[in-house]
């Protein structure tokens, strides 16, 4: 859930987001993103093996920051 947030918050603060009509104030949601993305970070640590837990952390990032563009497109092309 932190991943899906963090990456999320970063995501609505684009000036190119396709989710609000204005994307949200840069700064704080890039900070909060940051954050909730290293909490992630933080608790994969704990619960997998360092390497697992970094290669996970990675391939959901990557994986999420694709989706919301697309999944935004998808909300906006449905009637």
């Amino acid at each position: 859930m932190l991943l899906c947030a963090g990456t999320l918050a970063i995501y609505l603060a684009s000036p190119h987001q396709s989710w609000l009509a204005r994307p949200l104030p840069a700064r704080p949601a890039r900070v909060a993103g940051s954050l909730a993305l290293l909490a992630a970070l933080a608790a994969m640590l704990q619960a997998w093996r360092p390497l697992a837990a970094v290669f996970l952390f990675c391939t959901w990032t990557m994986l999420l920051f694709v989706a919301w563009p697309y999944l935004g497109a998808w909300r906006r092309a449905r009637p």
